[in-house]
């Protein structure tokens, strides 16, 4: 067994040591990491880590006010001005005789597709994305009242595609025309306040007017295939849109810097510790007698307090 007095001058009753609390008990704060001014002005060069943790608070109020300021920003529109190009083409297919009693039907295959032009961002947008409605009006007189419109729009299940085919019986050019009418966001927002309502409707107090292309579909048998390019302007989100939400929701390095925290927390209670054993010991070897003699009197007041909440010890082995 450990002899008191030794015991007693390794951890000293007036000051014990502190108990190092468990990860997720004690919240850490800033307060805890500085140095007390004692062992400042016994150790002069801890004054480069004071001069750290202040440049330290400063850099966190920095991040914490742009984190603020990016999340304020990522709630507006945050677009550009791109060109979509469209691709609109056709193939032709003449009728054939397809052995006895078969035969083949001259038909036509319309296609409209398209793609953002030096488009920066990795992941490709679907076509079909960008407009809110797609309608494509045949030659009413060859294809009749109930056949001459093709119509796509969009609805909550809609599923995203390249493209949009139409295919029809024909032998002959068709005169077509496309109404593309682009997905423009009302708002940009869930919710608003009351006084902003005049502001946000000020540029849209009308729909825009659908983009209007006239198109021949050609069966010419000479060209098998037609193409022709039309660039219109869209919106698509501002590339830095999703590195700003990145951000926000990157936690790469913050495991990382918990534990540098614990660690700086820990050593700074070791360095407190090891303080407070350091003012015990000189204490005795500045004054061995008068040491002992109050050590010996804090020992008569422990045994007294020992005795009186848990009887006498010698009374209890006997």
């Amino acid at each position: 067994m450990m002899d008191p007095f030794r015991k007693r001058l390794l951890t000293p009753q007036a000051q014990p040591p502190m108990a190092t609390p468990r990860r997720g008990v004690k919240r850490r704060k800033m307060a805890d990491k500085v140095l007390p001014q004692r062992i400042r002005e016994l150790v002069p060069e801890s004054q480069a880590y004071m001069d750290l943790l202040a440049f330290e608070r400063k850099l966190d109020q920095t991040i914490a006010r742009k984190r603020m300021e990016i999340q304020e920003a990522i709630k507006k529109p945050l677009t550009q001005k791109r060109k979509l190009r469209i691709y609109i083409s056709n193939t032709f297919t003449p009728a054939k005789e397809e052995g006895e009693g078969g035969e083949r039907v001259a038909s036509w295959e319309l296609r409209v597709e398209g793609k953002l032009l030096e488009d920066p961002s990795k992941q490709k947008r679907k076509f079909s994305s960008f407009f809110k409605s797609l309608v494509i009006e045949l030659d009413k007189e060859l294809y009749g009242p109930d056949n001459h419109l093709v119509e796509w729009h969009r609805m909550p299940t809609t599923q995203e595609t390249d493209g949009f085919q139409v295919k029809r019986p024909g032998d002959v050019n068709v005169k077509c025309t496309l109404l593309l009418m682009l997905d423009h966001q009302i708002f940009n927002c869930v919710r608003m306040r009351f006084s902003e309502i005049p502001m946000k409707l000020a540029g849209l107090l009308q729909h825009p007017d659908p983009i209007i292309i006239n198109h021949t579909i050609s069966v010419d048998p000479n060209d098998q295939k037609k193409t022709a390019c039309y660039d219109i302007d869209v919106e698509v989100d501002d590339p830095l849109k999703a590195q700003m939400s990145n951000f926000l929701a990157s936690t790469t390095n913050q495991q990382e810097i918990a534990s540098l925290d614990a660690k700086i927390h820990e050593t700074i209670e070791s360095i407190n510790q090891l303080k407070t054993q350091r003012d015990f010991m000189l204490s005795f070897s500045n004054n061995p007698q008068d040491f002992i003699q109050e050590w010996i009197k804090s020992q008569r007041r422990d045994l007294k307090i020992i005795t009186d909440v848990i009887g006498n010890p010698e009374e209890d082995l006997m």
